[in-house]
């Protein structure tokens, strides 16, 4: 029992705490622990003090003190559990709130966390269960249906997720998470202009939203209304939110460790969530592969929770490998700098579980952004972004860019065809078929301006299909959008999309002519087509996004399918359509013709990314001079 003096110290401490003093509140539980050590209130207190104080480790320690006085404490055990959570312990922080609602079933917030955890675990089944089961007990409470709606999108139930949201805004109206979930929820069932709405209704209350405010931009890509100027200045507006010209001076102000030294060995790291299976990683296997490890030494940070396969083959160029998923930007940002980087290569852009605001601290002396976005970062800390003269021509691209242009080939990307594809097969169109148009991109990227086109080369191409296959393609009723324009339903043909990547490429034999989508070219799906000897027409744009494709056909040797308007598009593919003869020939040839161009140089494409990057850091080192 506590005596009155100390009952008295223990609410003094309680008062600091709750006014938000915890150094205080610290300092009061631990008089009363000296005095009491055999009362578990004030172990647990502290533990509480400890995690506002984000002393995790130290949380850790208190709170089990405090179960081994108490081992029925419910609470306790949960606020254990979030304690490993802060600790990246999350293995153990999952046990801890199992045994939390092991003593106590209907606890609601244990189950949240619980699911929170199984997230980051990367057990989302196991995470659903969680949340469904507090919805169970709780179906009044907004924040259980706006964590089943995160959830079912994580496992590409979006349809159901936008229902959940639905469920989350009607219980609370003014519940700023559900709206940012809905937001990409919508955006995966390729309701964009929805999206941004409801990005717009949560940044009113949350304005400083990283996620949100970087998912908003990614969307504008998907959309030709919107000019060139509007978008850069969207993005510039987000540079100035993490770069204050505090922020800014404590940049220049900034020491690095290593020497300045223009032709020494240079650690780069490339920061991304997609090292694994995944289109960014495919285009930059071949650089780090190729790179000279005599120059370079090349660390790779990984941000998500999957590693698979293709993880392992990235791994196997890197000196060190490191996943960050789940772990703050503190400490993020304090491992990164342990290993003193040189250069720091942003892979992410604004996707998804993007560090960007870590870049506006500056992590290395000289940062790039390349290849995973198709625009500007906003960033004044991000020195240049690597691309090509065609995606980005100079002196009319480089107004809507915050970072430098660099143009370190004839085309910005290379090309990793996976093991054991299949060849080229005979255009089905040879056995006396109708022509099948063919589209493998995220419908998305199916804008209004895409429907229209496409509708008007079916129209113009009697008996003629047109293939479509994409994650999620029955959240959209993309058959119902061509009827609008005059296309029977049976001519639009929707397939699932496959996981195993030889059976995707295989696919690719199905269509005779493959469609770039408009405003937001493919990048993998064109490379892909032109593999598997597919002819692909493009509508060059006025910006990066739409105009991709015409720097992967121009690198192949076919700038004669990179379209000037809308006429010349349709006329093309008809063209193409009309010759038969002339599909079987190009099926036969144009796989040789991409082996032989600056895509599949994987060397060649390494030793220019590696002469760019070298040019930037003299730069920087003449900088200090």
């Amino acid at each position: 029992m506590l005596t009155n003096k100390q009952i008295a110290l223990l609410n003094n401490g309680i008062a600091f705490h709750k006014a938000g003093r915890w150094t205080e509140a610290s300092q009061a539980y631990a008089q009363v622990r000296a005095q009491a050590p055999d009362e578990p209130g004030p172990w647990y207190m502290g533990g509480l003090a400890a995690l506002q104080l984000r002393r995790p480790n130290d949380a850790i320690t208190l709170l089990e003190r405090a179960i081994r006085l108490s081992p029925k404490n419910h609470e306790y055990f949960y606020h254990l559990g979030i304690a490993y959570t802060h600790a990246s312990r999350h293995a153990e922080a999952e046990k801890h709130l199992r045994t939390a609602i092991a003593l106590k079933a209907d606890y609601v917030d244990a189950w949240l966390f619980l699911g929170s955890v199984l997230q980051v675990l990367n057990r989302i089944g196991d995470a659903l269960d969680a949340f469904q089961t507090a919805a169970k007990l709780r179906p009044e409470r907004a924040d259980v249906w706006y964590n089943i709606g995160i959830c079912q999108s994580l496992l590409g139930l979006s349809a159901d997720a936008v229902k959940s949201h639905d469920k989350a805004i009607e219980i609370d109206p003014q519940h700023a998470n559900a709206y940012y979930g809905r937001s990409m929820a919508r955006q995966q069932t390729h309701m964009i202009r929805e999206a941004i709405a409801d990005y717009d209704k949560h940044l009113i209350k949350q304005p400083h939203h990283r996620e949100a405010l970087s998912y908003r931009l990614f969307a504008f890509n998907y959309l030709s209304e919107h000019s060139r100027d509007f978008i850069y200045q969207e993005h510039v507006k987000f540079g100035k939110i993490f770069e204050t010209p505090e922020q800014l001076a404590a940049n220049a102000a900034r020491r690095f460790n290593g020497t300045v030294d223009p032709n020494r060995r240079l650690r780069i790291g490339f920061l991304s969530p997609d090292l694994r299976i995944h289109s960014v990683a495919f285009f930059l296997q071949p650089i780090v592969a190729n790179l000279d490890k005599d120059k370079f030494e090349i660390y790779l940070y990984h941000d998500h929770y999957k590693e698979d396969a293709f993880s392992e083959v990235l791994r196997r160029s890197a000196k060190k490998w490191k996943n960050f998923v789940g772990i703050p930007d503190a400490k993020l940002e304090a491992a990164i700098r342990s290993d003193d980087p040189d250069v720091m290569v942003d892979l992410a852009g604004h996707t998804g579980m993007n560090r960007l605001p870590l870049f506006a601290r500056r992590l290395a002396p000289v940062q790039i952004t390349y290849l995973g976005y198709p625009n500007t970062t906003g960033l004044q800390s991000m020195d240049y972004r690597f691309t090509d003269g065609i995606a980005d021509p100079k002196g009319e691209a480089d107004a809507f860019y915050t970072e430098k242009q660099i143009r370190f080939s004839s085309t910005a990307w290379c090309f990793w065809p996976p093991l054991g594809s299949p060849e080229p097969a005979i255009p089905p169109c040879m056995g006396g078929a109708p022509i099948v148009f063919g589209c493998f991109n995220s419908l998305s990227k199916i804008s209004a301006d895409t429907v229209d086109l496409w509708s008007r080369i079916l129209l113009a191409t009697p008996d003629s299909r047109l293939l479509l296959k994409s994650v999620r393609s029955g959240e959209r009723d993309v058959v119902g959008e061509f009827q609008a324009k005059g296309i029977a339903p049976g001519r639009i043909v929707q397939i699932p999309s496959t996981s195993a990547i030889i059976e995707h490429l295989d696919t690719y034999s199905k269509m005779d002519i493959a469609l770039d989508p408009y405003p937001y070219h493919g990048t993998t799906t064109t490379c892909e087509a032109l593999w598997m000897g597919i002819p692909i027409v493009s509508l060059r744009g006025d910006r990066h996004a739409s105009r991709v494709s015409s720097s992967l056909l121009t690198a192949v040797g076919r700038p004669e399918w990179i379209a000037t308007s809308a006429d010349d598009y349709v006329a093309k593919a008809t063209a193409l359509a009309a010759d038969r003869p002339g599909l079987a020939q190009i099926r036969s040839t144009l796989r040789g013709q991409m082996q032989a161009s600056p895509i599949l140089d994987a060397k060649g494409q390494a030793e220019r990314f590696g002469d760019a990057v070298r040019d930037a850091w003299k730069h920087w080192c003449a900088s200090r001079g």
